[in-house]
């Protein structure tokens, strides 16, 4: 049979801790009243293996205290003070127990909730990155939390700017910078400011972006609860540049897609 060290640690030191004292005091030097250290102890109990362990701890704490307050009583017994220390000791040293418990109990569930819900998002976060959807998740301070691959191919935004979260804006002109729209010099602040001012009262009209690639992206917005916005760039080439010959559609998309085209399609087949 396994042995729980956790859940006898605790009593196993409070006996030890009563034992060291009545050695000491009985053979060396006088020892103050351990009560103290007994509720330390019981806290620690509690706090490493829940509720039960710190209780036993708490008995063994108020017996060994009985015991040490007898052996300095010249008489006999014990008298109304000794009684209402002991008793004051018990209900200090059970109220620690369940307290402590009780905390730590809390604090387990709750780091088994985050686990639980980070290994949820984890997941989502990878399905995220398969699909050719661009997807932005943005904070209600307009900075980016969540950055899927497809986005990141399109706007040819390294892993290093993405994982900065950086703010609408931010992405905008970098968007800007790398040529990534098929639009005149001269409208792109006009194009910023108005994409810009669409996010933040959450416009949710869709509209089709034309890149520079020759790809087509329907953007759309999406108020969330918390005051964030969720964006996504759906890509629509096939359907917009319908003049495309059928036949020669792979051949089209490799030219507006160039090397991204064919890391989806790999990943894809992986």
């Amino acid at each position: 049979m396994r042995i729980d060290w956790r859940a006898i640690s605790g009593p196993a030191l409070t006996a030890a801790t009563a034992s060291i004292a009545f050695i000491v005091d009985r053979h060396f030097v006088a020892v103050p009243n351990p009560a103290p250290l007994f509720v330390c102890i019981v806290a620690l109990a509690a706090s490493i293996s829940g509720i039960t362990s710190g209780l036993i701890s708490a008995a063994i704490a108020v017996a060994s205290s009985a015991v040490f307050f007898l052996g300095h009583r010249a008489m006999p017994g014990y008298d109304t003070s000794d009684l209402a220390r002991m008793g004051l000791l018990a209900a200090t040293a059970a109220g620690t127990a369940v307290i402590t418990g009780v905390l730590r109990q809390k604090w387990i569930d709750a780091f088994a909730w985050e686990q639980k819900h980070h290994a949820t998002s984890a997941r989502l976060s990878a399905a995220l990155d398969q699909v050719d959807i661009g997807i932005v998740l943005l904070g209600p301070d307009t900075r980016a939390e969540f950055i899927n691959r497809a986005f990141r191919d399109y706007f040819r935004l390294s892993d290093q700017q993405a994982d900065s979260q950086p703010p609408f804006i931010a992405l905008m002109y970098h968007g800007r910078d790398t040529g990534a729209w098929e639009l005149p010099e001269d409208e792109l602040g006009d194009f910023i400011a108005r994409r810009t001012e669409a996010m933040r009262t959450g416009d949710s009209t869709p509209i089709n972006i034309n890149l520079t690639s020759g790809e087509v992206l329907r953007f759309s917005c999406t108020a969330l609860p918390d005051g964030g916005r969720m964006l996504s760039y759906t890509p629509v080439t096939d359907l917009v540049r319908h003049n495309d010959d059928p036949a020669s559609a792979d051949y089209y998309r490799s030219l507006r897609g160039g090397d991204r085209y064919f890391a989806r399609q790999l990943r894809a087949a992986e």
